[in-house]
C-alpha cells in the first residue's frame, strides 16, 4: 500500500508544477463538488426543470454523500498532505481521503442528469465534469489517484443500481398510504444517523429527513408543476436560493454555541431540507409563480 501511496506523490507533485498558473481553474472545478454548489443545484432542478428528476437525483446525491462518509472512516487512509510535507494543499479538506468525495458525487449528479434528460451536451458536460472536477482534487493535493478510483468504483455502483431499482421502488412507495409514505421519510435517515452518529452522518440524515418529508407533503398538500414561464422559473429560483442559504447561514449563525452541536445541526439541515421539500413549493404557488400539476 505504501508504494501505491508513493506513486501517488509522485503524480500530484508533477501536476503541482503547473501552480500557481492553473490554481484558479481547478479551485472552480473543485467547487462544483462542494456543499454549496449542490445546494444551488439541486434545488434548480426541483423547483425549475423537472419536479420528479430533481427529487430522486436529490434522494440519490444523499444516499451516496452518506456511503461515502462512512467509507472514509472505514478506510482510514490520509490525505496526502497529511502523508508526506512535500504534497502541498491548495484548497481546504478534512476527513479521510478514501474514496474521493467529489469524484463520487460527480459520478453520481451528472451520470443520473444526462441519463434522464438525454441530451448530447449534457452528455458531454457530464464527462468533462467526471474527469475535471476529480482531476482537481489530485492538483489541489488533498487526494491520492486511487482516492479517486474509490470514488469512481463507489459512485458508478450506486448509480448503475438506483436506475434499476428507483422506478421499482417509486411505484411501491405510491401505492402504500400517507402514513407509510411519511414513516419512510423519516424513519429511514434516523436510522442512518443512529448508525453513523458523526457531523457528515448527521448532516445527510437530517437533510434526507426534512427533503424527504417535503417531498411527500408536498405531494398532498401542494402539488406543484416545476414549469411554466421562464420569467417565473427565475423569480422562484432566485426566492427559494434566498430563503435556502438565508436559513443554511443564519442557523449555523445561531445555533453555533449552543449543545449538543450534533442535535443543533439535525435541526438546522432538517429544516433546510424541509424548506426544499415543501415550504418552497407551497410559497412559489402562493406567490403563483408556478401552477399546481
Amino acid at each position: 500500500m505504501q508504494n501505491v501511496l508513493d506513486w501517488g506523490v509522485e503524480v500530484i507533485i508533477w501536476f503541482q508544477q503547473f501552480s500557481p498558473t492553473l490554481d484558479l481553474p481547478f479551485k472552480f472545478f473543485t467547487f462544483l463538488g462542494e456543499e454549496e454548489f449542490f445546494l444551488l443545484l439541486l434545488p434548480l432542478v426541483y423547483w425549475c426543470l423537472d419536479r420528479r428528476v430533481g427529487a430522486r437525483l436529490t434522494v440519490l446525491f444523499l444516499f451516496s454523500a452518506y456511503l461515502n462518509a462512512v467509507a472514509k472512516v472505514v478506510a482510514g487512509q490520509p490525505r496526502p498532505f497529511e502523508y508526506t510535507d512535500r504534497v502541498r494543499p491548495l484548497t481546504e479538506a478534512g476527513g479521510g481521503g478514501l474514496p474521493s468525495g467529489h469524484t463520487q458525487s460527480a459520478t453520481v449528479v451528472w451520470g443520473y442528469l444526462a441519463s434522464q434528460f438525454r441530451r448530447t451536451w449534457l452528455w458531454i458536460l457530464a464527462a468533462l465534469l467526471m474527469i475535471l472536477v476529480p482531476l482537481s482534487r489530485v492538483y489541489l493535493g488533498v487526494h491520492f489517484p486511487t482516492d479517486l478510483l474509490g470514488g469512481y468504483l463507489i459512485g458508478a455502483a450506486l448509480l448503475f443500481l438506483y436506475l434499476w431499482a428507483e422506478p421499482k421502488g417509486e411505484r411501491w412507495l405510491e401505492e402504500k398510504g400517507l402514513a407509510w409514505q411519511l414513516g419512510l421519510a423519516l424513519g429511514v435517515p434516523l436510522l442512518l444517523v443512529f448508525l453513523f452518529p458523526t457531523t457528515d452522518g448527521v448532516t445527510t440524515g437530517a437533510t434526507m429527513a426534512g427533503m424527504g418529508a417535503g417531498f411527500v407533503l408536498e405531494r398532498r398538500w401542494v402539488s406543484f408543476d416545476s414549469g411554466g414561464a421562464g420569467w417565473k422559473r427565475v423569480l422562484r429560483y432566485l426566492l427559494g436560493v434566498l430563503v435556502l442559504f438565508g436559513l443554511w447561514m443564519g442557523l449555523r449563525i445561531g445555533f453555533a454555541s449552543l449543545e449538543p452541536a450534533l442535535l443543533f445541526r439535525f435541526v438546522r439541515y432538517g429544516l433546510v431540507g424541509l424548506w426544499g421539500g415543501l415550504g418552497a413549493p407551497w410559497v412559489f404557488v402562493r406567490l403563483r409563480l408556478a401552477d399546481r400539476g
